[in-house]
């Protein structure tokens, strides 16, 4: 039986609940519609996130991404959403979400959007911005 877009997140157990650790997750293959042409708008998603008590399972997270390819939504909009919905999902103790749309009319779009938990702190030094994939190396 093929699997089916499902606006459902499931989460497990943060294996490490203690340590303050980095999940970075590149979605090469997100798609969306734009709501004023109808016309599909693709996207690299980059997610990063430092878990409290709960991360989000992939096969899941593939599924809920793939249910906005027939969705019309403006790129600030389906980034903030869908960070709130895995942030409400996860409960994280911080979490960004980069959304880097491919042209459209001559002009790249970028939209970050970030969320973290009331009184966590990046560990300091932080190293989360020396890892593969991070902000500072893309």
């Amino acid at each position: 039986m093929p699997s089916t877009p499902d606006k459902r997140l499931a989460t497990f157990p943060n294996p490490q609940p203690g340590r303050d650790y980095q999940i970075h997750m590149e979605i090469p293959e997100f798609t969306c519609l734009c709501p004023q042409t109808g016309q599909p708008d693709f996207a690299t998603l980059y997610l990063d996130y430092v878990p409290d008590r709960k991360c989000v399972e992939l096969k899941s997270l593939k599924l809920y991404i793939w249910s906005y390819r027939n969705e019309g939504a403006f790129h600030e909009a389906v980034t903030n959403q869908i960070l709130d919905d895995l942030a409400k999902a996860t409960q994280p103790r911080f979490m960004q979400l980069t959304a880097k749309f491919y042209v459209r009319g001559g002009i790249f779009t970028t939209v970050v959007a970030t969320t973290q938990k009331k009184g966590w702190r990046a560990p300091a030094p932080s190293n989360l911005d020396a890892l593969p994939g991070s902000s500072s190396t893309r």
